[in-house]
């Protein structure tokens, strides 16, 4: 009986050996499929989903469920309206375009707010503010930047939303570094930063990417990214759809996964003419491609 039993083992054993274990449950093989590729969530920016032939939410709604993507960014007027389109198609609102100002002179930020945030309520929706006013990239006015942002923080934190300060050439907040130096102040839990690839490319020089997306991690709340000429100098060569220009954004997407970002990206295509369909299908596919390619490398 013994050595039946022990002619068993042997064979069972070169058959363990001989016969190839499945790749996908291979010891040291990534179970989970999430490890490879892109798995942010991508959605577009309003910026670039209107034409002629998509005027309403409705209809720019039902686009992006049919490309794929898993929801939109709008401008604080058109939530009420794009909320009923992208919930009858089941997309996301991944981030609103809120604007404040650091000038005594003009409001503190759009009085829609309050309002705006209470719709919103539970949905995990970023609150994208864009501080004007002031020098752009100065620490001159953060004491009042610093107060301007706590109360929206705290407006957001009722509904359970986060709120992430947004570079935009020309603001008080122009940088990623004025982003993240602004919500280090600020000091609430719910408050981060944005990387616009478009308004970085515009002021940096492409050799901080690294330096600055690690500055930013800690804070990194969204991403935004479009294809771009390196060396770009307006807006029509630094926002082009994701197949298009010669700035490596693979390489961007790569250093982000690497650094361990697993937030949403989404994709600015401000300017860029032409019909919004046709445009936006380029870059969700150039999108999949770079997820294979990741995946690929990953493999």
């Amino acid at each position: 009986m013994r050595h039946g039993a022990r002619i068993l083992t042997i064979v069972l054993l070169w058959v363990s050996l001989l016969w190839p274990v499945p790749r996908t449950v291979q010891a040291g093989a990534p179970a989970d499929s999430a490890k490879r590729g892109l798995m942010n969530p991508f959605f577009a920016m309003d910026t670039g989903t209107k034409d002629k032939k998509h005027e309403t939410a409705k209809s720019q709604a039902a686009m992006l469920r049919e490309l794929g993507y898993a929801g939109i960014g709008c401008d604080i007027g058109a939530v009420p309206e794009m909320l009923q389109a992208i919930d009858h198609v089941g997309l996301k609102m991944f981030a609103v375009y809120v604007m404040a100002s650091v000038d005594p002179e003009k409001p503190k930020y759009d009085s829609r707010l309050k309002d705006v945030t209470r719709l919103l309520k539970g949905r995990q929706t970023i609150i994208w503010l864009l501080i004007r006013g002031g020098t752009p990239s100065s620490t001159d006015s953060d004491a009042r930047a610093v107060e301007i942002v706590r109360e929206v923080a705290a407006i957001a934190t009722a509904s359970g939303l986060r709120v992430a300060l947004y570079p935009h050439v020309g603001d008080y907040v122009a940088r990623v570094e004025d982003a993240v130096r602004v919500a280090k102040k600020v000091d609430r839990r719910n408050v981060g930063a944005t990387f616009n690839l478009c308004h970085w490319l515009r002021l940096d020089d492409e050799n901080t990417m690294k330096p600055l997306l690690k500055l930013a991690m800690p804070y990194l709340f969204v991403v935004t990214i479009n294809g771009a000429d390196s060396g770009g100098e307006n807006w029509d060569t630094l926002i082009q759809p994701l197949d298009r220009g010669s700035f490596d954004v693979y390489n961007f997407l790569k250093t982000l996964k690497e650094m361990g970002y697993t937030g949403p990206i989404g994709l600015q295509h401000y300017g860029i003419k032409g019909d919004a369909h046709e445009n936006l299908k380029r870059s969700v596919d150039a999108w999949r491609n770079f997820s294979e390619r990741l995946a690929a490398e990953q493999d």
